[in-house]
């Protein structure tokens, strides 16, 4: 195998993680949001601006591991089914968290509530995070996919 396609395949789990941190570094950043000090009606707003962009780029990153890396995996590695059936449960919690966060956005929670939903969220992610850099990351550094990044983990 030549040295390009070699750093090719590897890229795959160097991908996931970069990912993974920018998604870690959002969730933060929302975070702060809402700890700021800030009036109810400020922090709303703040969140609804970090919280658009950090709740879309995390539900695109697992349509996309949903749509294209985890059959690409399945294909690849029949024993991973039942892994990749527990990561995609993960995306279904985490989409029904990310629907909870933005319903108390727009009925405008107080900071409180806004906090704990993210901290929802949080805790849910890193551990599925975790799971799935423990589970896949050596299996991405040999996965034969030939397809765009950003299409198949998200735009970040």
């Amino acid at each position: 195998m030549a040295e390009g396609e070699k750093s090719r395949l590897i890229a795959w789990s160097n991908e996931l993680r970069a990912v993974h941190d920018r998604l870690r570094h959002a969730l933060v950043i929302a975070e702060e949001a809402v700890a700021s000090g800030e009036s109810a009606e400020a922090a709303t707003r703040d969140l609804l601006l970090f919280c658009h962009g950090f709740c879309t780029a995390l539900t695109e990153h697992h349509e996309g591991e949903d749509r294209e890396l985890f059959p690409a995996i399945a294909e690849a590695h029949p024993e991973l089914r039942d892994t990749l059936r527990h990561l995609e449960q993960d995306h279904s919690m985490i989409a029904h968290l990310i629907a909870g966060m933005r319903s108390a956005l727009s009925s405008s929670a107080p900071p409180g509530d806004l906090a704990r939903h993210l901290e929802g969220i949080g805790a849910i992610m890193e551990s599925h995070f975790r799971y799935e850099e423990r589970a896949l990351l050596t299996v991405l550094e040999t996965l034969a996919l030939d397809a765009d990044p950003k299409r198949v983990l998200g735009p970040l």
